[in-house]
This record gives structure tokens, C-alpha cells and sequence, in this order.
């Protein structure tokens, strides 16, 4: 899933290198329900929330009225995406990835980070069976049988989030204060890319911040990205 149309380089990237056939799902329309479990029915691989570009998402960046046009059309969009998430996670996807997330002052200024916040709790650490309510709503009982026999483990579900920082430089992000409402706080796994000096050379570079329950090195470890992908140097 990713939040903003200009991710879209990553998914050509990822289909270039690994060859696959991402099918897109839609926001913009409301889900089909009729035929939700029939097994020919494709829930998409990637899924676009806004389909803007070149339009940032916070509050600093945005009036009174565009603030709230952009939540107002979050609401509207959010049945789509629990059907997008649901629709795969009972067809055996456990890994999601979150995506186009843009750098902000303050994490409680980015409409991004609440819809993050927004799908991590209420549709990828809750219940499927609850997840299905809140998808089929009043016309849950009709689908009650099939929701049953389709139950996942949500704690088998696994979730990145690529984030882009203001800070490019990898001794800034380990530098960096967590803020209120910050997501990475509860995150289980914190490793930054950046940028380092070295040898009178600007080179890429990673650091693992946080590995919650899991021995992990101090080091600070160059990488390469080539045709391959990541590659440590």
C-alpha cells in the first residue's frame, strides 16, 4: 500500500527487478461486496489512498478548508482500504508495506502518520473478525459463515514502514529525538539509511537503531543499491 501517487518509481523498480505483475486496487471506488470471497476475485497487490501528485499532506502545508477536505476524503476512502488489506490477509498475505510517507516538523501535522496509525491498529493488529465488521458493517450476518471459515492470526502479520526523514545524513538520524505521537516509539525494528563521510567520499550507509528483543551490531554498515538491490559493502 502506498499513500501518495509518486511512489509509483518504487513499484516499477520492484517490478523491473523481481519481474513481477503488480495489479493495482482503488480507492476511489467503493468495494464490491456481493462476491468478496469468490477465489477468482483479485484484491489487488498495491493500492493508492490519494491519487495526487506533487501535493504534500500536512497540516503546515495546507489551510483551514484543504485540511479538512483531505480528512473528509480520508473517511470516505477508508472502506476501500480495509477491504484492500482484508481481501489479501485472507488470502494468505502477511507482510504489508506502507510507503510515500513525507518528512514533517511534528508527527501530529501529518494526515499520513494518522491514517498509518489509523490502519496499523484498526485493521492490522485487531481481530479478522472484527476487521470484517467494520468492512461488511449491516451486512455482516450475510457474510458471517464465510468470515468464519476465512480467519488469519494477526499476529502473523508483519508491517514496514519506508519513511522519508528531512535528515539525510545517517549521524543526524541517529541524533534524531522521538517526538510526541511518533511512530517509530512503538516500532519493534529501527534501521536508518543514510548518507556518511568516508574517505572524502559522500557514501550510503545504514544503522541499526532498534531491534526490540534481538541481539543486534552498533556498527555503522555501507551498502551499495545496484541492479541486485541492497548490497552491504
Amino acid at each position: 500500500m502506498t499513500a501518495r501517487g509518486d511512489s509509483q518509481s518504487h513499484l516499477e523498480y520492484a517490478q523491473h527487478m523481481f519481474q513481477w505483475q503488480l495489479q493495482p486496487a482503488t480507492a476511489a471506488v467503493a468495494p464490491t461486496l456481493d462476491h468478496f470471497f469468490d477465489p477468482q476475485r483479485h484484491a489487488g497487490d498495491f493500492l493508492h489512498i490519494f491519487d495526487r501528485r506533487g501535493k504534500r499532506v500536512t497540516r503546515s502545508d495546507l489551510d483551514y478548508d484543504d485540511w479538512h477536505d483531505w480528512r473528509a476524503e480520508l473517511v470516505s476512502r477508508l472502506n476501500a482500504t480495509i477491504a484492500f488489506f482484508y481481501g489479501n490477509f485472507i488470502r494468505g498475505v502477511r507482510r504489508a508495506v506502507i510507503d510515500g510517507v513525507e518528512p514533517v516538523a511534528r508527527p501530529s501535522d501529518s494526515i499520513q502518520l494518522e491514517l498509518f496509525d489509523y490502519l496499523y491498529h484498526q485493521i492490522l493488529r485487531k481481530d479478522s473478525q472484527w476487521v470484517a465488521r467494520d468492512l461488511f458493517r449491516e451486512r455482516f450476518q450475510q457474510f458471517a459463515a464465510a468470515v468464519a471459515q476465512s480467519q488469519y492470526d494477526y499476529e502473523q502479520i508483519g508491517c514496514l514502514l519506508l519513511y522519508t526523514s528531512a535528515e539525510t545524513m545517517l549521524e543526524e538520524l541517529i541524533r534524531r529525538p522521538l517526538d510526541e505521537g511518533d511512530v517509530l516509539a512503538n516500532a519493534n525494528t529501527i534501521i536508518h539509511l543514510g548518507k556518511i563521510n568516508s574517505g572524502g567520499k559522500i557514501r550510503r550507509a545504514l544503522h541499526i537503531a532498534k531491534h526490540r528483543g534481538s541481539p543486534a551490531s552498533d556498527e555503522i554498515t555501507p551498502y551499495e543499491i545496484t541492479d541486485h538491490g541492497l548490497r552491504l559493502v
